[in-house]
């Protein structure tokens, strides 16, 4: 069996289809088709079915579909440790929230360019979840703590959060909420204890905008459109907003820094794990465990 066609079948498998994997691979759509015929061809049996909607795992291609989990963690685990042994810098995959990278991250990136100019940092500002097993980031910015095996975490500085509201709005108070719009954060994937929050604290005020974007959050709070709970690096940038006091103010969340552990020395994310540390410490001037 070709590793190469094993992982075209996974992707079918999560995909449900050819054309989705194939996109999900950047192949094309015949070439999948061909790859997995081949795979059958090896193996001696059918492991997808086609059907009008896509494609459903047969009976032998699920009973074999774990142990290709298995081979593509193994082939995963090839890759890294290759990775994680080179010094050779390179590009660098970073992933963190849209708010974190533009108004948290940028002194990181600046001093990454300055002492390692050989070190290109590619930035994916994104809320998904990246897996770091797979590779889909070498390093990772989020407000949890990562919970996946192999990985190695930093607690860094503490966020906090106010409410806001632009500068003309009448006065708030806590309670009712009555006659008050409010633009949240979408809950459906993930939970954010800043909103719910917000929502005991204002239990009648009406949600008039769900959004997972927090410059957005801003900008339409800016505008008028409803309150706002953000991030004070977010709503203190940002110009015609005033913090809104109701007595206390939204939990506070840590940033955490992750990344698999047979990155460990790899170039880049050595030199990124230090810069980090040093800029983006804890605010009481505490040096954290050293990832």
């Amino acid at each position: 069996m070709e590793w190469s066609d094993v992982r075209i079948f996974l992707a079918v498998a999560r995909q449900g289809s050819l054309g989705a994997a194939a996109r999900s691979l950047q192949l094309s759509h015949p070439t999948v088709g061909r790859r997995i015929r081949a795979l059958e061809d090896d193996v001696g049996q059918p492991l997808v079915q086609r059907h009008d909607n896509g494609v459903l795992l047969t009976e032998a291609g699920a009973r074999v579909l774990a142990l290709a989990e298995e081979m593509e963690g193994a082939a995963m685990a090839f890759q890294r440790r290759l990775a994680g042994d080179d010094g050779t810098p390179g590009p660098l995959r970073i992933s963190s929230a849209d708010w974190f990278a533009t108004y948290v991250l940028p002194p990181v990136i600046d001093a990454l360019r300055r002492e390692h100019p050989d070190v290109v940092p590619e930035l994916m500002v994104s809320s998904r979840r990246f897996d770091l097993s797979r590779r889909e980031a070498d390093v990772v910015f989020r407000v949890v703590p990562f919970d996946e095996p192999g990985v190695v975490q930093c607690q860094l500085l503490r966020i906090d959060y106010g409410l806001y509201a632009r500068n003309d709005q009448s006065r708030i108070e806590r309670g009712d909420g009555r006659g008050t719009n409010l633009i949240v954060m979408d809950t459906s994937e993930h939970s954010y204890p800043e909103t719910d929050w917000l929502r005991a604290t204002l239990p009648h005020a009406r949600p008039v905008v769900v959004s997972n974007h927090r410059a957005l959050q801003a900008h339409l709070c800016q505008q008028g459109t409803g309150l706002a709970v953000l991030p004070h690096a977010v709503g203190d940038a940002t110009s015609g907003l005033t913090r809104v006091d109701l007595g206390d103010a939204p939990p506070s969340r840590y940033i955490w820094m992750g990344y698999h552990e047979d990155l460990r020395s790899m170039g880049g994310v050595r030199a990124l794990a230090d810069i980090a540390v040093r800029l983006l410490g804890p605010a009481d001037g505490s040096t954290p465990e050293h990832p």
